[in-house]
């Protein structure tokens, strides 16, 4: 409860990039054409990956599901961010800021268990190329994709549950761009050691062990790539995973650099923009990546615009 003299919190500001106000107007279109890419080239590679035949392989199937995270995250966070520039801070409820919270944790964290899985499903098909189809069926592939979405739910859900009870009293600043866990758990009067406590021992449970399955993996596969006798074969097998290891340097790069540095070792504006990488850089580059450095997503966007183009010659 909230003291005497003490007022209770129903809106809470953000203040974003405070010291942007000479650029506001150039920010805002920068990120007005990233979000825009974004967009376009995440929902591209759901497209393409639900209507071309030769996409509908495990591999695609998950890149399918890191796509649809990464435009779901960066529309959580960005349209919120761009009016936060524009408005120099704005204001919203402490509803409204739980509830970005609930779809940032879901969206974000989804991504770890996705990347793990894609990292087997990579060991799978170069260790066991004769048996790859058989092992990774669609049924496996539809599971292991709603159970990452399950587990993800499960515990942004648990964790929502526990912050919703938190009193806000006095304050109402909020010196970032958008509702994280850090901000908001400072911003409240509450004692948040169990919030701390479970955030900590999922950020153990699940990120580290899911970055540590995938250097196990990778691991075995260098292994595996390096007793190939041909250096063609090793380095089509070590092609099939550059893509996915870039993915994953830079999601737990921007990861560990925002939520693993100490606080005390960060000024607040050296963390918002670390976490530019984490919900703005990695949903542009992912897509970028994958249709560049991929033979069969880049093939299936020649044939669209072929045939698209074969149309109004006709």
């Amino acid at each position: 409860m909230c003291q005497e003299n003490q007022t209770k919190v129903t809106e809470i500001y953000l203040l974003g990039f405070q010291g942007l106000q000479n650029f506001k107007t150039l920010f805002f279109a920068v990120l007005l054409l990233i979000y825009i890419a974004i967009v376009t080239g995440n929902i591209l590679i759901i497209l393409l990956v639900s209507t071309n035949n030769n996409l509908k392989i495990p591999m695609f199937i998950f890149l399918q599901h890191l796509a649809l995270a990464d435009v779901l995250l960066a529309t959580c966070v960005i349209p919120l961010m761009a009016e936060v520039i524009l408005k120099t801070k704005r204001e919203m409820s402490v509803e409204g800021c739980i509830m970005q919270l609930y779809t940032f944790l879901n969206f974000g964290f989804v991504q770890c268990f996705i990347l793990a899985i894609m990292s087997y499903d990579r060991y799978v098909a170069i260790s066991n190329p004769l048996h790859y189809i058989l092992i990774m069926d669609r049924r496996i592939c539809f599971l292991l994709g709603l159970g990452s979405w399950a587990i993800t739910w499960t515990i942004s859900t648990t964790e929502i549950t526990l912050i919703v009870q938190f009193e806000f009293c006095a304050l109402r600043d909020i010196d970032y761009f958008f509702c994280d866990v850090g901000p908001i758990v400072k911003l409240s009067t509450s004692d948040t050691s169990i919030v701390q406590w479970f955030d900590f021992s999922c950020s153990v449970l699940f990120f580290f062990c899911s970055l540590t399955f995938i250097i196990g993996t990778y691991f075995y596969i260098f292994i595996i790539i390096l007793k190939i006798p041909s250096s063609a074969g090793r380095k089509k097998s070590f092609s099939t995973c550059s893509t996915h290891l870039i993915s994953v340097a830079a999601y737990y790069g921007s990861i560990i650099t925002i939520y693993v540095t100490p606080d005390n070792e960060k000024s607040p504006s050296v963390n918002k923009y670390s976490s530019l990488l984490y919900t703005v850089v990695n949903p542009l580059v992912n897509p970028i990546i994958y249709s560049l450095r991929n033979h069969e997503i880049r093939q299936a966007l020649h044939k669209i615009v072929g045939e698209r183009l074969r149309r109004k010659v006709i």
